[in-house]
């Protein structure tokens, strides 16, 4: 059996004297994308940071492919995981090629030649999310779903096999979301990626991510596939709301449409 990609184990996080997260216990896999919902406040973002190794756990702990992430360096850890937070920095001035060739400071550092294979990796990735025509653009003159976008490529030519993202979808219309989440989607399926993205809207992780882990009040309340997921009592359970489940009128499939 081959060793899982990032595994957490009885992770628990205090803050202020209040318990953020509590006995929390994943296992992640290559080649899959996971969707992370709940109410507001349930820990999300904290268990994404913690598996980001941007804060510690105050309890348990993570492991990247079977080793403590505490006893991998920060570059090598980067090469292997990539963060992008809720609220990206600024990118004043910054064409999207610029942007996304940040992405290989992993593998070459401050000092380092940016070679030919650089370059190639860059050029990929902004080939691969559709950005080619914006590529010499400022990043800021960009519409919200092209700098989504322009991050993911970012993301892409780190050559990181684990993607943790942060509601990337929070500022976008629906036909942005669509895209976003269908990209990462492919990406994780393509390049056997294990991606990690927190959602609140429960169709789009139950249309995109292949499981749903569902927080409550910092632990997990419900983890399987979308169909294990989307039903009116697990949704109660989570969200403390009523919601019919409903088949979508195109497909038919009676998991993608919660109303």
């Amino acid at each position: 059996m081959s060793t899982p990609f990032l595994t957490t184990s009885q992770i628990a996080y205090h803050a202020a004297g209040k318990s953020i997260l509590s006995g929390i216990d994943l296992t992640l896999k290559s080649g899959r994308i996971y969707g992370l919902v709940g109410q507001n406040g349930s820990g999300k973002s904290t268990l994404l940071k913690i598996m980001a190794r941007q804060i510690a756990p105050t309890s348990g702990g993570v492991e990247l492919k079977g080793e403590a992430i505490s006893r991998w360096g920060a570059r090598p850890f980067a090469r292997q995981v990539a963060y992008m937070p809720q609220f990206t920095p600024a990118t004043d001035f910054m064409t999207v090629r610029e942007l996304v060739a940040l992405g290989r400071f992993p593998w070459h550092g401050t000092l380092g030649r940016f070679t030919s294979a650089d370059q190639k990796l860059v050029d990929e990735a902004i080939e691969r999310t559709d950005l080619e025509r914006f590529a010499d653009s400022p990043v800021a003159s960009m519409s919200g779903g092209e700098r989504q976008r322009a991050w993911i490529a970012m993301m892409l030519a780190q050559n990181a096999q684990c993607l943790l993202l942060d509601e990337p979808t929070s500022a976008l219309d629906l036909l942005h979301q669509d895209s976003v989440l269908a990209l990462l989607r492919e990406l994780s399926h393509e390049r056997r990626l294990t991606i990690v993205v927190v959602l609140h809207d429960i169709n789009l992780a139950a249309r995109y991510c292949d499981e749903i882990v569902a927080l409550r009040k910092g632990r997990i309340s419900a983890h399987g596939t979308p169909a294990d997921i989307v039903r009116s009592d697990v949704l109660k359970s989570v969200f403390d709301l009523e919601m019919g489940v409903f088949p979508h009128p195109v497909s038919n499939d009676p998991i993608s449409y919660v109303l």
